[in-house]
């Protein structure tokens, strides 16, 4: 948001100095180029220039051809968007080659080929402002925002889980509540794009980048999968109340460990717990999920009707159980191996 704003300052201000004309679609056109990070800008500046030339030299033949009536406009913006999907172009990229057409193609008293390499200029100030900002701006930390991010999906997800167990839950409730977090795991799957995207120059960083890469990957393929759980326990919520009381209480205690041992990995990586626990810890929290599965397959051996009708949730919490074991063992493997190269998860402006 600071990025944009300041490009478009520094993109009009600069058609001002050099006395180019239409400042604002240079401002227009920084809104556009502007990118998340320095990776990005690199990887599209070439694309956009190409967009700006492709926008205005097609709206120059058409305007030089037919004319600027608003239904050759309408025409002209189309093949334009046509030849950009062509070659694979990204929406932002689509949208700068637009807007360069509407630029060359505006009624104007002036020649049209200074009219259009006024409009070709502002747009690629525009475009420079934009990568400029880009180099020298400082990125975000997307590490930081990443971990904040699966932290609190995660919560969210845990205290569902805990609710619908014990048939708290409101429907109408949890169902938002699934849907908003599948949003917000959407949004988390976008910004490890970003961060994976980030550079590292130094050698010796390199590795510790790329298991750093691999532990964030696994915590939030962990929160799909406590998701899906989530969506199993809403799903056979009714099942569950039919079942012995014996049993759903078992149910309910795995899955508490479940919970507790996840809880537990988010809480190590942030260094707020040991590493490693002791063994006498592991005992009374680790779950035993594949005895709590033979145990309901064998509930329900003397009911054909009713015995398999529960085996989806009992997959989901093994698929679970398994995903939890495996981000265990990566961030142990992360700990041990890089002491000294600690997630950069903590708030550095807090006392």
């Amino acid at each position: 948001m600071l990025k944009t704003g300041l490009a478009i300052t520094i993109a009009i201000y600069m058609a001002h100095i050099l006395g180019i004309e239409s400042a604002t679609y240079a401002g227009i056109a920084a809104s556009f180029a502007i990118q998340p990070n320095i990776y990005r800008s690199f990887q599209t500046v070439l694309e956009q220039f190409y967009a700006n030339i492709f926008g205005v030299g097609i709206g120059a033949l058409v305007v030089l051809a037919l004319g600027n009536d608003p239904v050759v406009t309408g025409f002209t913006i189309v093949l334009v968007i046509g030849v950009c999907m062509y070659i694979k172009m990204n929406e932002s990229t689509v949208g700068l080659a637009i807007i360069a057409v509407l630029a060359v193609m505006e009624t104007t008293d002036m020649a049209l080929l200074h009219f259009a390499g006024v409009r070709f200029s502002a747009l690629t100030l525009g475009i420079l402002s934009a990568f400029l900002i880009n180099l020298v701006f400082i990125p975000p930390k997307y590490e930081l925002r990443l971990f904040r991010s699966i932290d609190q999906v995660t919560s969210d997800i845990l205290q569902w889980l805990r609710i619908s167990t014990k048939h708290l839950s409101d429907d109408p409730a949890l169902r938002t509540e699934i849907d908003r977090i599948q949003t917000e795991i959407h949004r988390i799957d976008n910004m490890f794009l970003l961060f994976s995207e980030e550079k590292v120059y130094r050698k010796k960083d390199r590795i510790p980048r790329m298991r750093k890469l691999i532990l964030f990957r696994q915590m939030i393929y962990t929160s799909k999968k406590s998701l899906a759980t989530l969506r199993a326990f809403h799903q056979y919520d009714h099942k569950v109340e039919h079942i012995p009381r014996e049993f759903r209480q078992v149910l309910i205690d795995e899955l508490d460990k479940i919970i507790y041992s996840h809880e537990r990995l988010l809480l190590s990586a942030m260094g707020k717990i040991k590493k490693n626990p002791t063994k006498s810890i592991e005992d009374i929290t680790d779950p035993d999920i594949p005895n709590l599965v033979n145990t309901l397959i064998q509930v329900y051996e003397q009911e054909d009707n009713d015995r398999l009708a529960l085996l989806p949730l009992a997959s989901r919490l093994m698929e679970y159980h398994k995903e939890i074991l495996h981000l265990q063992k990566i961030l142990y493997s992360y700990q041990n191996f890089h002491e000294q190269a600690d997630l950069d998860i903590k708030d550095k402006t807090g006392p």
